[in-house]
This record gives structure tokens, sequence and C-alpha cells, in this order.
């Protein structure tokens, strides 16, 4: 069975109840950032219906399943995770778990050196990184000389469009030097930006296992 809430940071979240294949979720255009996940049970009230108590008495066993779905999830627009001690292990033998995950779905912009950045948003703009420099020598490429892309070493983080944007719905920024300062002169650079909208996709999803093991 699933049941669904309202998605966002700041209102209620999405939970899906599905027995056996846990967290199936999916964003359209962004990827999945996942923050924190947890297998085990961390109370009592959680996944309890019909359930006799011995099977969730025990509310402080979970374990850290974080690199399981960071490896299943991160980065893609959707995935499929099964709860279950086949994949995370038993952190407490014969009570009922299910498991917990932090998650978000993050904007990523690429603005080309010269040009102006929009970040835009239906609501608060929360920038998680910003890089000003080259990582590779495909992007931002169109009609330059190899010259100024050979050096793909040489993006810095930069605090300006926190700074800039934040808070704010909308912003806009010239990508430049006098902006960002220089890390490879004679590079042809570009701004690399993650950030999320606050109430905009963030959240919770709690799944679980179907029978205790």
């Amino acid at each position: 069975t699933q049941t669904f809430g309202v998605v966002s940071g700041a209102v209620p979240l999405r939970f899906r109840w599905i027995c056996f294949i846990d967290v199936q979720t999916w964003y359209e255009g962004k990827a999945i950032v996942v923050y924190w996940a947890d297998y085990g049970r961390r109370d009592t009230t959680t996944c309890s219906q019909h359930r006799p108590t011995h099977e969730i008495q025990n509310a402080h066993s979970s374990a850290d399943s974080l690199i399981v779905c960071f490896h299943s999830c991160n980065g893609k627009r959707s995935c499929i995770i099964e709860a279950s001690n086949s994949v995370f292990g038993d952190p407490c033998p014969g009570t009922y778990k299910y498991l917990e995950v932090a998650y978000d779905c993050p904007f990523h912009s690429i603005t080309c050196e010269h040009s102006y950045a929009n970040l835009h948003c239906g609501h608060v703009i929360v920038v998680l990184s910003a890089e000003y420099g080259r990582d590779d020598s495909t992007t931002c490429s169109y009609k330059r000389p190899p010259a100024q892309l050979s050096n793909t070493q040489c993006s810095i983080p930069t605090s300006k469009v926190a700074e800039s944007c934040n808070g704010r719905n909308s912003c806009s920024i010239k990508v430049r030097n006098s902006m960002f300062g220089d890390p490879c002169p004679g590079t042809y650079k570009y701004l690399e930006v993650v950030y999320t909208c606050e109430s905009n996709c963030g959240g919770s999803a709690r799944s679980y296992n179907s029978e205790p093991n």
C-alpha cells in the first residue's frame, strides 16, 4: 500500500509504505541527493499498525544506511530500494523495521564565462555549492581554442553566489573574473551551481519492511 502527503521542505512530507520494495521516488528534471538514511526502528509508533508489541518495542536499534542509499539513488532521477535485512543487515532481530531516508532534489546550473547565471525558484533559493573555473574540456567549449580548455583542474569554491542569492526567489549574476577571481588565467571558465528551493521537494521518505526477520 502507499500513502502520500505533500512534498516540500516546510510543509507535510511524502511517505510511502511499500512491502519489500521500499523508497521508490522520482522527480522530473532533477537528481536525487541523499543526506541520511537509517534502517531499523527509532520509535514505537512508525509502522506499528497491527504489529504485536514485541515487534515494535525495541525503538533504539537502527543502522546508518547512507552508503547503500547513496550508491542506489544519489544523482539519479529515480530509484528503487528494498528495505530488507538482505540489503541493510539486521540491526535488531525480531523487530519490525523500516527504512527512513532524508533527501532533496536540487537544481543544477552551469553558466559560461561572460554570461549571466539566472537562478529561479518558486520559493526561497538555498545554494548548496558553487564553483568557478573548469573541471573538464567539454563544458562551455563551443568555438573555443584548445588552449583555453586544456586546464581542467582549476575550479575553486565560491561563496559569492550564496551571498547574492540565498533567501531570494530569483537572482542574476554576471560570471566573470572580477566577481569570482581568476583561478586559471588564460582558461575559459564557467560557474557551476547546485541549489534547491525551500519548500520545493525536500523531505523524508519512510518505507517499511512487510515482515520482521
